[in-house]
Formats: C-alpha cells, structure tokens, sequence
C-alpha cells in the first residue's frame, strides 16, 4: 500500500533550508494530489524584551513575511500547484508547527527545512526542527538535500538571478 499525503504543511521562515523544504512539498503535494499549507511563524517571544516595543515593529515583520509567502504562493501556483494556501501566526512556533497548525488542518506531513537557526541559536532557544520532529502527532520529513538529492549546504547556495 502507498501512502498519500493529502494534507501537507511546510514551515517557512526564509532560510535556505525551508526553501529546500518548500520546493520538496510542492513536489509531494503534486505527486499526493494533497493540499499544501505554509506557515511563516512570528515568534513574539523575541520581541519581549525591546524596551521600546510598539505595533510598527510588528507591523513591519508581518509585511516583510507576507510579501515573502505571496512569492512562494506564486511559485507554486506556477509549478502547478492548486490547492495552496499560507498563514502567518504569532507565538512560539515549535508549538504552532508541531501541536497547533497540525490540529486545525488536519495535517498529515510537516515537511521542515533541517534547520535555520545557526549553533548559537539552536543551543540558546533550541531547534525547532527537533521539537516538531519529537511532539508532532504526525509524519515529519526533515529536508536535508536539494531537489537532485545533493546535500544542502548553504555555503553552496546558488545565488538566484536578479530581474
């Protein structure tokens, strides 16, 4: 028997490896005919102690986030993806990946870039990538390679040509 994943969630958070992860589940989600949900989590936390925190802060990641997940809802509406859909939310996201996002769309796969924080941060916030791969109630795909399966090193990273 084969498994299918009609409901498959990606976590974006504009590093190179969830870009990886992102252009993995477009391909899963095609190949499942499955529905693909991207999630960009503002994790509010690291904005507790700014001692002069005010809504414009806020205001300005939020933008900065949706102009980045209407580019990736672009790209997967052009590789011919049609059922896409984004959300940004506000929190602590191993929690939002891992427990929330899963519950509320009845999420079958989270497909996560292997990390996108770099070893000062892993060791003082922990990964992510861990959490959601310890608590999530459902499958997990770690993306450690490239669409031709090479390793993902971001020292590798292919600049993309500019428009």
């Amino acid at each position: 028997m084969l498994q299918q994943y009609k409901h498959i969630l990606v976590a974006i958070d504009g590093s190179y490896e969830s870009e990886l992860a992102f252009e993995k589940a477009i391909a899963v989600a095609k190949r499942n005919d499955g529905e693909l949900f991207m999630v960009h989590t503002v994790d509010t936390r690291a904005f507790q102690n700014v001692s002069s925190f005010d809504s414009a802060m806020v205001e300005q990641v939020t933008e900065t986030a949706k102009q980045t997940m209407e580019k990736y809802m672009q790209q997967a509406k052009d590789a011919g993806l049609q059922k896409v859909s984004y959300t940004i939310e506000y929190g602590a996201p191993k929690t939002i990946i891992a427990r929330d996002m899963p519950k509320q769309h009845n999420i079958d796969l989270i497909m996560i870039g292997a990390t996108g924080l770099n070893a000062v941060e892993r060791l003082l916030i922990g990964s992510v990538t861990e959490y959601v791969t310890r608590n999530a109630t459902c499958d997990v795909l770690v993306v450690r390679t490239d669409l031709q399966n090479q390793p993902a090193l971001a020292s590798t990273k292919k600049p993309k040509p500019t428009k």
